[in-house]
């Protein structure tokens, strides 16, 4: 059970520095293509890990369109 929740704290974390850094330095700062940091990211990347932050962009891509 801890092993769990710690897996899920590392994973969101690491998931939100993921899409700091992609926000940060890769999208342009003119962009609209940026993933908001807030619970749902949070959640959604402690759930899914790095896929979970993919799936977040393919979701924002999406709405771009």
């Amino acid at each position: 059970m801890l092993s769990a929740a710690v897996n899920f704290i590392v994973r969101a974390v690491v998931g939100m520095a993921l899409i700091f850094f992609i926000n940060q330095y890769v999208i342009p700062p003119e962009s609209s293509i940026n993933v908001g940091l807030n619970a749902v990211s949070f959640l959604t990347s402690g759930m899914l890990g790095i896929p979970g932050v993919g799936l977040l962009y393919g979701i924002v891509c999406y709405q771009v369109l």
